[in-house]
């Protein structure tokens, strides 16, 4: 993925409007990734730097420059209210108007929305990985049944009688 970052990168350079940048997670860089929740490396994240998004696209160039050519460009925020539509500048308006800890305590429910959705998907995963374990041993148990029960040696015999039957057609 490097490559293809460094030619994305090196193609948004001198954009007023979008930066294609990297972070070092392990050093001075450490305090920006948690403040957006990196957790992974790499990580790729986009939107408005108050609030960005998890990257869930391909990895390829191809996929990196269609991605930023259609998401990449300044869209409708508090900092940008001239690019909104009227409904989301009243819901600015309404979230703005909010006393900080009011918004503070939304901010907090609907990421511990996410938390859950994340600890859920987690769960389920895991249940499916039992699933699979108990599945593998289950169909290792059968095979293992099978060939105790000589089938190795069945085929052995079918296959040398097979041999003296064509033997005796000449």
């Amino acid at each position: 993925m490097a490559p293809a970052w460094e030619q994305l990168a090196g193609e948004y350079k001198d954009s007023a409007t979008a930066l294609v940048a990297e972070v070092d997670c392990t050093t001075e860089g450490k305090p920006l990734c948690d403040e957006h929740g990196v957790r992974g490396f790499p990580t790729l994240k986009h939107g408005d730097p108050a609030a960005l998004e998890d990257y869930q696209g391909g990895r390829d160039y191809d996929s990196l420059a269609n991605f930023a050519k259609d998401n990449l460009k300044p869209v409708c925020s508090p900092n940008n209210i001239d690019l909104c539509d009227d409904a989301k500048k009243a819901e600015i308006k309404a979230l703005m108007d909010l006393p900080a800890e009011k918004l503070v305590e939304q901010i907090s429910a609907e990421e511990s929305k996410l938390e859950e959705a994340e600890t859920h998907f987690k769960n389920e995963v895991q249940k499916l990985q039992d699933t699979y374990q108990k599945l593998m041993e289950d169909k290792e148990a059968k095979v293992a049944a099978v060939k105790a029960a000589g089938l190795s040696l069945m085929k052995s015999v079918q296959a040398a009688a097979k041999k003296l039957a064509g033997k005796d057609e000449l």
